[in-house]
């Protein structure tokens, strides 16, 4: 992230901004050594994802002139949380020009997409792009977002007076990484409780489950608790 970019866009008090700047250009110190930090903010800093708020700030809005409502139905739209983004849209030809038009935004910002990070797809069915099958369904936040076929008793509705079945039914539920994720900090506290009274691991363990069974609590969860109760009780067991 380019600093002189973002400390422009931060309207505050000049000492205050001076402050800042100072933290940005602070530099690391990783294993011993010294690294200066000309550009980016802090990895896991509390301010930084405020920091990327302010400099990302205008995207959305940027996207949203490009591709203004026609119908009273959004061409585009754009979903953001700090600098995870996903943009949604019915037409393949607009997505492939917001991913184009955002890439040319972010340069003065310093950022740039990963292509890694990267998926074009479609919610509902697999599609060819970029000489490979991408499979329907996307990953934003340890959430997946996924349309299903599903028939008239429970087939989604499109919005208004003359509402009309649409064919399928969206469900988000939690990704395949984020469980992953979760058993795997489950496993290493067990782990690191081999020894230690059954009261202790108890402790240690309740709020990570709750805090996490929270956090999905919304959504389609009621598989992926089971299956992890049942994953849970037999690392306890052994």
């Amino acid at each position: 992230m380019n600093h002189d970019y973002l400390l422009s866009k931060i309207h505050c008090p000049s000492s205050l901004k001076r402050d800042l700047k100072q933290w940005l250009k602070a530099g690391v110190l990783d294993n011993g050594v010294f690294e200066d930090t000309e550009s980016g903010t802090p990895q896991g800093g509390v301010i930084s994802p405020i920091l990327a708020n302010i400099a990302l700030l205008g995207m959305v809005r940027f996207i949203e002139t490009m591709y203004p409502k026609k119908a009273n139905r959004a061409q585009a739209t754009v979903i953001r949380y700090a600098d995870d983004f996903v943009v949604i849209s019915p037409s393949l030809e607009i997505i492939e020009q917001c991913k184009t038009a955002i890439s040319v935004w972010l340069k003065p910002v310093g950022l740039e997409i990963k292509p890694e990070n990267t998926r074009i797809c479609h919610t509902f069915k697999p599609i060819e792009y970029d000489g490979k099958t991408e499979e329907p369904g996307f990953n934003f936040l340890g959430f997946n977002i996924r349309q299903y076929p599903a028939g008239k008793y429970k087939s989604g509705k499109t919005g208004g007076m003359a509402s009309r079945l649409i064919g399928h039914k969206t469900h988000i539920k939690p990704s395949k990484k984020a469980v992953q994720a979760h058993t795997e900090v489950i496993k290493g506290v067990i782990k690191q409780h081999k020894t230690a009274p059954q009261s202790a691991l108890i402790n240690k363990l309740n709020p990570i489950i709750r805090g996490w069974s929270n956090y999905y609590s919304a959504v389609v969860s009621s598989e992926t608790f089971v299956k992890l109760d049942h994953i849970v009780w037999q690392m306890l067991r052994a």
